[in-house]
């Protein structure tokens, strides 16, 4: 097991130096604006408008969104405390373009964030309009990686739980 774990992480190392090997300024700019859709103030923030019924329509799937992202982000806490993976480090020359909000990086809290929010959106929508949320969501994680602050496993990590703790959700009866 411990073979295939050191396998996967040199994998996803190759991955993410691959990545940020194209890096260009004005996609540093771009990357650092869309990360921040996902930050805690702004998810927890988007969620309470969604569920406070100022539009209607959208109340029932923000009760959805609240519990997800609520949920979702206890398991992140929980996991990056029993994993402990530390974030990249780098050789000279490439460096973490934002500040990170913990020393952990498995699973990554935005692209879970994101998800949280993104899919229960793309569900309600549907269509162009839930496939556009869906690529929102899925470039705050890949941004994640971008900026140097999480390997592309703990970002696929993040989106499998939120997935995971949406299925719960609506299977509970929740929202």
């Amino acid at each position: 097991m411990s073979s295939l774990l050191l396998h996967l992480g040199a994998y996803d190392e190759r991955l993410l130096l691959l990545l940020l090997a194209r890096r260009r300024p004005l996609l540093d700019l771009l990357m650092r604006g869309v990360t921040h859709l996902a930050d805690g103030a702004v998810a927890v923030a988007f969620a309470l408008v969604m569920m406070s019924g100022v539009i209607p329509e959208v109340a029932g799937v923000g009760a959805r969104i609240a519990w997800t992202l609520g949920i979702s982000h206890f398991v992140v806490q929980g996991m990056k405390r029993i994993f402990t993976r530390r974030r990249p480090h780098f050789a000279p020359g490439f460096a973490w373009l934002v500040e990170v909000p913990d020393r952990f990086s498995f699973p990554s809290g935005h692209a879970t964030a994101a998800m949280s929010l993104a899919l229960p959106l793309a569900l309600f929508f549907g269509g162009i309009t839930g496939s556009l949320v869906l690529t929102l969501g899925a470039l705050v994680g890949l941004s994640r990686c971008y900026l140097g602050v999480h390997y592309p496993g703990d970002v696929l990590a993040g989106w499998g739980l939120a997935a995971s703790t949406l299925a719960v959700v609506v299977a509970s009866g929740l929202a």
